[in-house]
């Protein structure tokens, strides 16, 4: 699954130094953007922040600053650093994904990046649904949908809010599991339900009150929303719903390639 969202770079490549050759070059350089990117995804360098000046993280890696600077333009592909002109860099995002299906299954993914991920239910309740949910779940209005609102955890920081509908056929088995389940799309999986096909509208909205009250933000600050829908292989849609990231907690990068 592919969005139209490309990140580009500004920043030139930056030839290795002389001393630096072959297999010893990209070693180096892939290993100070590595690390670059653990740190920043561990808070050691918080999103919003500038990173130490290039000459002290050469000096810190034992390497050019070309090495550095070819690593953070890496970084700058993955949306993770932005340039600021004149005054080094600056930390935008914490995280980085290159599918929306990654976010799905959010312990492999935040695990992919050596964090803890973690989470809870803070409410669950069964509800009429939405004009939007009866097309979606092609139920009547009589029936009812479960309405999950979780908040998501990296390392114990909140990061991200799900609100999620979920379709009749499927809420008994929601319903039944703990609070704190790390990750539904397995539990799915493991019951032989497979979401394979869905959709992702992305856009960007202020936090509203409760968003700010269980993600820890100030009220109307910026939010990234996910809106998604997933269908197993049947045709039949799982859930509907929406992902709220607080701003800099992960950023997309879509690779795309021209119809030939």
């Amino acid at each position: 699954m592919t969005d139209p969202t490309v990140f580009i770079s500004r920043s030139p490549f930056v030839a290795p130094s002389r001393h630096e050759t072959g297999r010893t070059r990209v070693t180096r350089y892939h290993h100070v953007a590595s690390d670059i990117r653990r740190r920043i995804a561990h808070g050691e360098f918080p999103v919003g922040t500038l990173l130490p000046a290039e000459h002290r993280l050469a000096a810190e890696y034992a390497v050019s600053r070309g090495t550095v600077r070819n690593a953070l333009a890496a970084l700058e592909l993955r949306g993770m650093v932005e340039p600021a002109r004149g005054n080094g860099w600056i930390v935008a995002a914490a995280l980085q994904a290159r599918e929306f299906a990654e976010l799905r299954n959010f312990p492999d993914w935040a695990e992919s990046h050596d964090l803890r991920p973690g989470g809870h239910v803070v409410e669950s309740r069964r509800d009429s649904p939405a004009p939007a949910e009866v097309r979606a779940f092609r139920i009547g209005q009589n029936e009812s949908v479960l309405r999950i609102v979780r908040v998501r955890t990296l390392d114990e920081r909140p990061v991200m809010l799900e609100r999620t509908a979920y379709a009749p056929w499927i809420a008994p088995l929601i319903e039944s599991l703990p609070e704190d389940e790390p990750s539904i799309i397995r539990v799915l999986l493991r019951e032989g339900i497979r979401p394979v096909r869905g959709s992702h509208r992305v856009d960007a909205v202020a936090a509203s009150s409760e968003d700010a009250r269980l993600l820890g933000v100030a009220r109307s600050s910026p939010i990234l929303r996910i809106r998604r829908e997933y269908l197993d292989g049947r045709g039949r849609t799982i859930e509907v719903g929406e992902d709220r990231y607080i701003a800099g907690a992960v950023s997309f990068a879509i690779d795309v390639m021209a119809a030939p």
